[in-house]
């Protein structure tokens, strides 16, 4: 390269270092300032971002009836509150198709289990899938099919007991994530648990329902 040609070069190389040293500086002060904070979480929330989990929501459920939900099963069948009393209940909000394998095997694990399918606690695996769309699990794992699984229609029922914005939640706002609600058999929310941790919880809630039992 010719010294004329190096020089004629230079210049349009130095006003681009420039450029982009300035709009470096420029986003890092944007970013720093307070107005700069509130426009990147304003972006967040646009994205879906999740807000603060809603424990005291949750905790608010326990000593009252639960609320008048509804759910189907895989034949259409509409269950209600009613449905659900004169056995303590486990009701097991999740993510459904979404959470391979965790949620699965909390739900297989429900229907293989005897002390989850008597004649005094039952556990019902609650997702937000169409029945149609949960045959492709089954038909993955077919132990969960022992599993006694409703419907979530649109989420209805899980946006009222504030499902979709715990803890666990992965895809706060749209999905459950790995939520207990266990019921007695009068219909009364007697005890939560959120378990972001995803862990099979079987013998936990056996034991605090016959905790439960004796008060």
């Amino acid at each position: 390269m010719s010294k004329n040609n190096y020089n004629k070069k230079t210049p349009w190389l130095t006003i681009t270092i420039i450029v982009v040293v300035v709009l470096g500086l420029g986003y890092w002060i944007v970013k720093s300032s307070p107005n700069g904070a509130n426009q990147t979480a304003a972006t967040d929330n646009m994205h879906g971002s999740p807000g603060a989990p809603n424990t005291a929501q949750l905790n608010a459920l326990v000593d009252k009836a639960l609320p008048d939900i509804q759910l189907t099963d895989k034949d259409g069948k509409t269950f209600t509150n009613a449905d659900l009393k004169g056995k303590y209940t486990v009701l097991f909000f999740n993510e459904g198709l979404m959470c391979y394998p965790a949620c699965w095997n909390q739900m297989a694990s429900f229907g293989s289990d005897q002390r989850f399918n008597s004649d005094q606690i039952q556990a019902i695996s609650v997702v937000t899938d169409s029945a149609r769309d949960w045959q492709m699990a089954i038909a993955k794992m077919p132990e969960l099919a022992k599993a006694t699984t409703m419907f979530d229609s649109g989420a209805n029922a899980s946006r009222q007991l504030g499902m979709l914005t715990t803890n666990s939640s992965m895809h706060r706002g749209s999905l459950p994530g790995h939520t207990y609600v266990v019921v007695d058999k009068d219909g009364v929310v007697k005890y939560v648990f959120d378990d972001p941790n995803m862990a099979i919880a079987n013998d936990m809630l056996y034991n605090k329902i016959q905790e439960l039992s004796k008060q």
